[in-house]
């Protein structure tokens, strides 16, 4: 009887990327709406959930594989300081070590420097990498299997793979949360930092998975993940206990409208459906330019938008600030961040460089992982 069975170790890593995932926006509203209050919040418990459940499941891949010789995973496997296992499994391990040290050093740096609402922070980072490693190596793991499964098993392994791009979407969008609000969404500087990082996630995830509509589905995730944490977190109730509060708040801070990535993503998907045949370098240098070309198309309207009354509602909730947010501020009066005419040009070309590069790198890296069977 053919089986599509997924092994309890890629559910764990699922799991483990969307508890950090749900976490991490969850601490962000919670720093923005009550201030870090002590170190055993819920949202905190999310995130460290991650690491544990990654932890766990890898490392009973890695050492029922080492220890079992009639492993099926033995033929299928890298070795590593004299264990055996899936390389994604060795991945993600590392990443729930990383998420689980960067938790005693947050709380020590916030007993040192004081209770910030900074996403950057040295902690911060080092949670940041350790979910990526979860994330990368629950990517790595995925496509494994499904490299290795037979053409009518791949359907689950691909979804699944989909999903954690998506994931791996959400995350390099919130390492870039601070630079990309509405205030500057006109300004070439804005389109510069987005292209950093969401181009090689659609070019990786599309190479690798070799599905038509990879960019556009992970697009999708993203927006659905991110926008439906934006309806739900307002409906808790929150009340600052830091000051000083210049911005009064009686519910939870939802994060920022997702921004309008599926626009480009679709672009992207019809454009390499097209040009599979083109040489590399020409294909990346065509798909910088229209993914910069669709996403500013789409995104510097709905800026307009999200900055007018219109916006101020349970659906946008563009009205709805941090307790530590001027009311004098531009965000909270709903004005863009000047721009000279030098500044958007030199970083419009930047933006279209390094796009470029990024699509380039994203295409070469997914062409290896297609490689992955271990």
């Amino acid at each position: 009887m053919r089986t599509t069975a997924v092994p309890w170790p890629v559910w764990c890593s699922v799991a483990a990327v969307t508890s950090a995932m749900i976490g991490v926006h969850w601490d962000i509203s919670w720093h923005q709406s009550i201030g870090r209050d002590t170190f055993w919040t819920p949202a905190h418990l999310a995130i460290h959930l991650c690491g544990v459940l990654a932890g766990t499941a890898c490392a009973w891949l890695i050492l029922s594989t080492t220890f079992a010789r009639e492993s099926p995973l033995r033929a299928a496997s890298v070795r590593i300081w004299g264990f055996r296992g899936p390389l994604g499994a060795f991945v993600a391990a590392w990443g729930g070590i990383a998420m689980i040290t960067s938790a005693p050093f947050d709380n020590w740096w916030h007993n040192a420097y004081g209770l910030d609402v900074k996403i950057l922070s040295p902690p911060h980072m080092l949670l940041a990498a350790g979910i990526g490693g979860v994330e990368v190596g629950a990517a790595i793991l995925i496509l494994g299997y499904m490299n290795r499964a037979p053409e009518w098993q791949r359907g689950r392994f691909l979804a699944l793979y989909l999903y954690i791009g998506g994931m791996l979407l959400i995350t390099a969008m919130v390492l870039e949360m601070e630079l990309t609000s509405r205030v500057v969404m006109h300004t070439a500087y804005f389109y510069r930092v987005v292209a950093t990082a969401a181009p090689v996630m659609f070019a990786v995830v599309a190479r690798a998975s070799r599905y038509r509509w990879a960019a556009t589905a992970i697009a999708a995730i993203y927006t659905v993940f991110v926008a439906l944490l934006g309806w739900i977190l307002p409906l808790f109730p929150a009340e600052p206990k830091l000051g000083p509060v210049l911005s009064p708040v009686t519910h939870f801070t939802p994060p920022a409208f997702p921004l309008l990535l599926i626009v480009p993503a679709f672009a992207l998907d019809l454009l390499w459906q097209r040009t599979q045949s083109w040489n590399a370098w020409l294909g990346s240098l065509v798909s910088a330019v229209v993914f910069v070309a669709t996403f500013a198309a789409a995104q510097w309207p709905f800026a307009v938008f999200l900055n007018s009354p219109a916006a101020r509602n349970a659906v946008f909730h563009t009205m709805d600030f941090g307790y530590n947010v001027n009311p004098l501020s531009r965000f909270a009066r709903f004005q863009f961040a000047p721009e000279s005419a030098a500044d958007f040009r030199n970083n419009a070309a930047l933006a279209l460089v390094i796009a470029f590069i990024a699509i380039r790198f994203g295409l070469a890296y997914g062409d290896r992982l297609r490689r992955i069977r271990r």
